[in-house]
């Protein structure tokens, strides 16, 4: 069938309706201002203040729809007709699900080549980071006297009985335990995963933040858990009693032997059929500016990717990051190996 512009717009005027019903996407083609459209899995409260940047400074209007799951099916579902300009996630693995399924397309641009280091975006435009979050240490402050630990250290049998973390197939941990993959192979890896199995205080479960209340319960002295959360902890916007949580800890940024940190990024990719294509990429740019960079670290206690920006200081407090030189595409592939091996080795049983 011949696809003409008038049945087009008509079909994405009736898209964009029929979200609009239920969401919070404004109509589309109403007037002739300018707009982009996003779909964000991004929680709404970090979001929408860069959201409401952006316009402020380009006058060009965000309509945003927060979508919990399915971001790819539900872009791939609406076709031709999606209304979708830019589509932003958290997990290296979601941002390549979303270009494996199709529903991107590459962009060049030198603003973002420039501010994005070569490691945080797809060589060809596919997708960019715009922060990052890193998978560090939680220490006892009054039972753990360390400044430095490895990964491969949390399957040291001296910490038997010791060790609490969140459930093997939980995404973070998934591509915590991609990235040992890719340093040291799947044999390996295996064996680690037994070790910190071994070494665990309580079922593998629960959340990030929980590792810090156990640590303060005496229940575990140590744990692995995601950098932002000891901002949000810190800062009180947890509430007081996951300051006092935050309080029962010490945080180290652990390495792999002979690399750095794991980190995990957020980050966004232009729709496959953006109907407001230039102002996706003015979005994105945008977004890598010192000013949002600021709102990242700011809003969500997230590193920014840009390296000359500043990190907030409760998280500045950590010291350096070195963030760990493994390709993330290449950890983005061993995530199902990695789930694979939680399950082999039951590692929330």
């Amino acid at each position: 069938m011949v696809r003409t512009a008038a049945n087009s717009l008509a079909r994405r005027l009736a898209v964009a309706g029929s979200l609009a019903a239920g969401l919070a996407l404004a109509p589309l083609g109403a007037s002739a201002e300018e707009v982009v459209n996003i779909y964000t899995t991004r929680e709404p409260g970090l979001a929408k203040p860069l959201f409401d940047a952006f316009t402020a400074k380009t006058g060009v209007k965000v309509n945003s729809v927060f979508v919990k799951d399915g971001l790819a099916e539900r872009v791939k579902a609406e076709g031709e007709g999606s209304p979708a300009d830019v589509l932003m996630t958290v997990d290296i693995g979601s941002l390549l699900d979303l270009v494996d399924q199709g529903v991107t397309q590459p962009v060049k641009s030198d603003v973002l080549e420039k501010a994005i280091p070569a490691n945080l975006r797809a060589p060809d435009g596919s997708w960019y980071a715009l922060s990052a979050r890193a998978r560090v240490a939680y220490l006892s402050k009054d039972r753990v006297k360390l400044d430095a630990i490895t990964y491969e250290d949390f399957a040291d049998p001296k910490y038997k009985g010791e060790v609490c973390i969140r459930s093997g197939k939980h995404p973070y941990n998934t591509a915590l335990i991609a990235a040992y993959i890719v340093h040291h192979g799947e044999a390996k890896a295996e064996e680690w995963l037994k070790g910190v199995k071994a070494n665990l205080a309580r079922k593998a479960a629960g959340g990030d933040r929980e590792v810090a209340r156990d640590i303060l319960g005496d229940i575990c002295d140590l744990g692995l858990a995601n950098s932002y959360y000891v901002g949000l902890m810190r800062s009180g916007k947890g509430g007081p009693e996951q300051e006092e949580w935050a309080k029962a800890i010490n945080v180290v940024l652990p390495t792999f032997q002979g690399g750095g940190t794991h980190v995990n990024i957020s980050g966004a990719t232009v729709a496959k059929n953006a109907p407001n294509k230039g102002n996706a990429v003015k979005l994105l740019e945008y977004l890598v500016s010192p000013e949002a960079q600021d709102l990242y670290a700011k809003g969500n206690y997230e590193y920014p990717v840009v390296p000359e920006a500043p990190v907030d200081p409760i998280i500045a407090a950590f010291g350096p990051l070195k963030v760990d030189n493994v390709d993330l595409v290449a950890v983005a592939k061993a995530r199902k190996a990695a789930a694979n091996l939680a399950d082999k080795v039951g590692f929330d049983n």
